[in-house]
């Protein structure tokens, strides 16, 4: 590989340790024929995916000193198939929950959703409006755990009522996690259905009701879901939907997220107005 200036959304050497195993495991059970097919470094092909990602263009206008954008694709798209990128996701979630003190199963979740616009490149029918925030997009339902770390990931068309991708959401929580949830926070909006439908699968859903008094104020439990939606803004891909299909939007959520964790594990996280700096006498 051609040595080249860093990105700040490249890996480090400490994070990308955290998931080389996964994607040498991944070419190893891949044998490609001659060496030609594994001219791309890996590694690279995940710095490619995390600048897009992070800066939202697109993958047409990757630098020149990333791997072809239609390579880097073809892996983005391989490894969503395959479940690659979820592995990584989960594996760094697990890491996350350890480094916490807490239980790789978690018990408690959180559920909520997110309407987002989305571009022109999607299809009308991957689109709906979402009367009450006035948004034709998608919609992005989400169940975290206590720490605002993902579970689940659903996408659909902003039309899609909350009810029925939380109800969605909760079937596809109790199949990957069966021995572990049995309570979600769910907000204002959550019908009876979704109460009863939690209750079918073992999981006891609890509505957190907004206090009474005006102005700002974190809602007990569920500020943590609302912490995730946030950060995922941060990264620019999100902001707005851009991706042709559900899936590939699921991913890049994947990404973004494994992103925020590899960053924690690996006290790259800090943000740099927290960093204390010696002021220059020059200056005092």
């Amino acid at each position: 590989m051609t040595p080249r200036r860093a990105y700040r959304s490249d890996v480090s050497d400490a994070r990308w340790a955290l998931i080389e195993p996964v994607f040498v495991a991944w070419r190893a059970a891949r044998p490609e024929p001659g060496a030609a097919a594994r001219v791309h470094d890996l590694r690279e092909i995940v710095n490619a995916i995390l600048y897009v990602n992070r800066t939202g263009i697109p993958w047409e206008y990757l630098p020149h000193d990333f791997p072809p954008f239609r390579t880097v694709y073809d892996y983005y798209a391989k490894w969503e198939a395959d479940g690659t990128t979820e592995q990584v996701h989960d594996l760094l979630r697990d890491r996350t929950r350890r480094a916490n003190a807490r239980t790789v199963e978690p018990s408690a979740a959180v559920v909520d959703a997110q309407s987002v616009k989305t571009s022109g490149n999607v299809a009308e029918a991957s689109q709906g409006i979402d009367a009450g925030k006035k948004i034709k997009g998608g919609k992005r339902h989400l169940i975290t755990d206590a720490l605002g770390l993902v579970l689940t990931v659903l996408v659909t068309a902003a039309s899609v009522h909350d009810s029925v991708g939380d109800k969605q959401a909760l079937t596809e929580l109790a199949a990957a996690h069966p021995a572990g949830v049995t309570k979600v926070w769910a907000d204002g909006g959550c019908q009876t259905g979704v109460i009863q439908h939690g209750a079918g699968l073992g999981i006891d859903v609890e509505v957190v009701q907004r206090p009474k008094e005006r102005g700002f104020q974190p809602l007990p439990k569920r500020w943590v879901i609302e912490r995730t939606f946030g950060r995922l803004m941060q990264h620019r891909r999100l902001a707005r939907d851009y991706e042709a299909l559900p899936q590939r939007s699921r991913t890049m959520i994947h990404w973004a997220t494994a992103d925020k964790m590899s960053r924690e594990l690996t006290g790259e996280s800090v943000p740099t107005w927290r960093i204390e700096t010696a002021i220059s006498p020059t200056l005092a």
